[in-house]
């Protein structure tokens, strides 16, 4: 089983730039189609972007379509997340979750299935 390790949260103003980091462990990402979600303050869990195996392919949510991008790092076992033109509404802890199917652009009926999650790392966007 990959476990999995987010970094890279923090409190930052309306309009910044944050990368987040999930590093993977036990086995190579390079088998695994990576996706992140985050969950607001009193809200349920929600798909935020994907990547597959080969980083050939990135999905992503309507809400931060443009702004944030997934990359990955095989050689590395790391999948980034970066986020730009940060709004107050992307507050949230965001997790890292690695799957070992092709998920295409379903991660998000996925959700409740992926193989690993992170413990998340929250990001604070002041306003």
């Amino acid at each position: 089983q990959v476990q999995l390790v987010e970094s890279g949260g923090g409190l930052v103003q309306a309009g910044d730039s944050l990368r987040l980091s999930c590093a993977a462990s036990g086995r190579t990402i390079s088998n695994y189609y990576m996706a992140w979600f985050r969950q607001a303050p009193g809200k349920e869990r929600e798909f935020v972007g994907s990547i597959t195996r080969g980083g050939s392919r990135t999905y992503y949510a309507d809400s931060v379509k443009g702004r944030f991008t997934v990359s990955r790092d095989n050689p590395k076992n790391t999948v980034h997340l970066q986020m730009n033109s940060l709004k107050p509404e992307d507050t949230a802890v965001y997790y890292c979750a690695a799957d070992s199917r092709n998920l295409g652009p379903g991660a998000s009926r996925f959700m409740n299935e992926m193989d690993a999650w992170g413990k998340g790392t929250l990001v604070t966007v002041s306003s």
